[in-house]
């Protein structure tokens, strides 16, 4: 049991090292983010030393009776030093780098008088567990036990006042991420109070080696878990929050990236959909796919629709956010039914063409029925999706993304309307490219995108 305790422990907080390690690998010059990593290694390699497998390993490798037992104590004070130089970083000020360093060299000396005492006493018999309280009266061995196991009681117990201090002060991840280690560094506190007391007993002439071999690995166990949380909680909350409005704004755009589905697929304006992505990649993606489709259709947008819904809506509801977002769901829905008539066009006309004798292909897509009006209900989801601007990433962050559309001039609305049929304009990879220009629109003026430019609509008007 003690080694299954030892070894999860170890995984666990080695497994929070592994997510540490990439942003140590690019700031490793950081020392908050050192000691944080020296803290998850040392305390793995603790719980890894002190499993009785490694220890049997360990003696019979190196031929020297009991050599894994001042390895392990050499490592657990140098997990206190580590957990002592976070504590000063976490509590910062102007002496931070000195009072590092009082703490590096106090535990120094410590490891130092470790090795001593094991070079100069004698412990002939091996002892996979319950090495502390075997030689508990032993020249040399007692002094390196004790030596340790205060050392090891004196940090847990700074890190927890000064972790629950703190906490106080604090709010949110922050707070959460200090109680927990504060609350871990108590039961490691646990782990050494155990340990004296099975000692003191030996030295009484009592016999209590369960405090050893029972108690004080399962409280260092239940502190490695509560610790590594401790560690990770601050610096794993902001992305879980990241990922989760992302997740929220990817749901929230569906139905505008629906109504826009058939240009998407006939235009070949959708980047291919990034395969096991974040959250966030996701949205970007959705946002692209969005951009590249409004900016297509900038050339049917219908300025008097715009502002009749808009008027309408806003004596409907006086609410001048919502009256924009209805306007530009029917200015959008619209516009799609444009394109899609403007296509029906052009493949009649190529019917004719090719029936007088004359080549012509067909528009991709062409001949497709337009199908019904889109409903209130579907209406009233595209206005939610466009109730607020969707700025688009640039298509270079999406996976595999190339820039979605090169930049050409198109007509202006209001202007002449575009000959049906003609579809002159050069098209890369079989996407509509998109205008770059800056036109008047009703209250303001607005750039009309090009490539990863901003999405071509505001809650102001269309252009």
């Amino acid at each position: 049991m003690n080694s299954l305790i030892n070894y999860l422990s170890c995984g666990a907080l080695w497994l929070g090292l592994a997510a540490k390690a990439p942003d140590l690998l690019r700031h490793r010059h950081d020392p908050y983010l050192r000691a944080i990593c020296a803290v998850l290694a040392l305390a793995g390699l603790c719980f890894l030393l002190g499993a009785p497998p490694t220890v049997g390993a360990v003696n019979g490798l190196s031929g020297v009776s009991n050599l894994a037992a001042p390895l392990t104590y050499a490592a657990i004070t140098g997990y206190c030093a580590a957990s002592q130089v976070l504590v000063v970083h976490l509590r910062g000020g102007p002496r931070v780098g000195r009072t590092a360093r009082r703490w590096k060299l106090a535990y120094t000396g410590v490891v130092l008088g470790i090795a001593v005492a094991f070079a100069l006493g004698e412990a002939p018999a091996e002892r996979l567990t319950d090495f502390d309280t075997y030689y508990a009266k032993t020249p040399y061995l007692a002094e390196m036990i004790v030596l340790y196991l205060v050392a090891h009681l004196t940090a847990v117990t700074v890190t927890t006042v000064s972790a629950l201090h703190w906490a106080r002060q604090v709010r949110g991840a922050l707070r959460a991420g200090l109680v927990l280690l504060g609350t871990g560094a108590l039961c490691g506190a646990g782990y050494s109070v155990a340990k004296l007391v099975a000692v003191g007993a030996r030295w009484s002439g009592l016999d209590w080696p369960v405090l050893g071999t029972a108690v004080s690995p399962a409280a260092a166990g239940l502190g490695a878990l509560l610790t590594v949380v401790g560690v990770l909680v601050p610096l794993l909350a902001p992305r879980v929050a990241e990922w989760r409005r992302a997740g929220r704004e990817y749901a929230r755009l569906e139905p505008l990236e629906r109504a826009l589905d058939d240009l998407l697929v006939r235009r070949a304006l959708r980047l291919p959909r990034p395969r096991l992505a974040s959250p966030a990649t996701l949205l970007m993606w959705r946002r692209t796919s969005i951009h590249n489709a409004l900016s297509h259709l900038d050339a049917y947008v219908d300025r008097d629709l715009y502002e009749r819904t808009r008027a309408g809506a806003l004596a409907a509801t006086g609410d001048a956010e919502l009256a924009g977002a209805r306007a530009w769901a029917a200015v959008v829905t619209d516009a799609v039914r444009h394109e899609a008539r403007r296509r029906e066009t052009a493949g009649r006309a190529a019917g004719h063409a090719v029936g007088a004798g004359r080549v012509a292909a067909p528009e991709s897509g062409a001949g497709r029925p337009l199908g019904p009006p889109p409903d209130p209900a579907a209406l009233a989801r595209i206005a939610d999706a466009l109730a607020s601007p969707v700025p688009v990433p640039t298509a270079s962050a999406v996976p595999g993304g190339t820039e979605p559309v090169p930049s050409r001039t198109e007509p202006v609305p209001g202007g002449t309307e575009p000959v049906p049929g003609d579809d002159t304009h050069p098209v890369a990879s079989g996407a509509e490219p998109v205008p770059s220009r800056t036109e008047p629109v009703p209250g303001g003026t607005k750039p009309v995108v090009s490539g990863a430019e901003p999405v071509p609509y505001e809650r102001s008007g269309p252009a």
